[in-house]
């Protein structure tokens, strides 16, 4: 039940993204008011990779597991699908508060018709707002607000929800690539150990990976790496 109860909650991104006027006009007439309410959130189902990647930890999680896969040589393992599953199921854990908060202030109130779309759309966006604020920088806001040549405001919760949107995005690569830039620092010293080695024994024929990978590998396994990642990853979001 947690588990749909998250996938709705997701959905309700997707009425937020919606609320045309002419669903808000319909949404007022007796007897079509909950076919309305119920074609906006079926009709932005297609948001919801848009909203996944756009205001959750989604893109942080999978670009430092994707890096990890590079930093052993093997770019094909594991499989696109297995990380991609792994950060989805990452990113549920981590927004789990924020989708219940936005099911319990807009998804079912919508649905019971006790508010409009246009609040649905406002109550809706008000947790992903709080999540992305306590992960971006004020200069990353400020420097999306001077790519639209437009003034910052005064307070960070006055900071437009789109705007807020791009400022994260740029956040989660700062975070991601910095994060990736320590992972690949140890698989980096093996490689040029390995190097080195037959160098020294005149075997510049033999490539590095060859003797590189297997220790890389037997040395991730001992230190249990995908937890410790994982656990890093995910402990940093606040």
């Amino acid at each position: 039940m947690r588990r749909v109860g998250a996938v709705i909650a997701i959905a309700a991104t997707l009425a937020l993204c919606a609320g045309p006027a002419g669903a808000e006009a319909a949404a007022r007439e007796p007897g079509v008011s909950q076919v309305v309410r119920t074609g906006v959130l079926l009709s932005t189902l297609a948001f919801i990779p848009a909203i996944m990647i756009c205001m959750t930890c989604f893109v942080r999680i999978v670009i430092v597991l994707g890096m990890v896969r590079h930093a052993f040589g093997m770019p094909e393992t594991p499989p696109n699908a297995v990380l991609v599953s792994l950060a989805l199921l990452l990113t549920s854990f981590v927004m789990q508060p924020t989708f219940s908060e936005v099911n319990r202030r807009a998804i079912q109130p919508l649905m019971s018709g006790s508010i409009s779309v246009e609040h649905a759309w406002n109550e809706g966006a008000g947790p992903f707002k709080k999540f992305m604020l306590r992960q971006v920088r004020d200069a990353d806001i400020a420097a999306v607000y001077k790519l639209s040549k437009t003034p910052p405001p005064k307070a960070r919760n006055d900071v437009d929800l789109f705007k807020l949107a791009t400022a994260y995005i740029l956040n989660e690569l700062r975070v991601a690539f910095t994060i990736g830039f320590v992972i690949l620092l140890p698989f980096l010293l093996v490689d040029i150990v390995a190097a080195s080695i037959l160098l020294a024994l005149g075997m510049m024929m033999v490539p590095p990976a060859t003797i590189s990978l297997p220790v890389k590998l037997l040395m991730f396994v001992m230190i249990d790496g995908w937890a410790l990642i994982v656990t890093g990853v995910v402990g940093g979001i606040r």
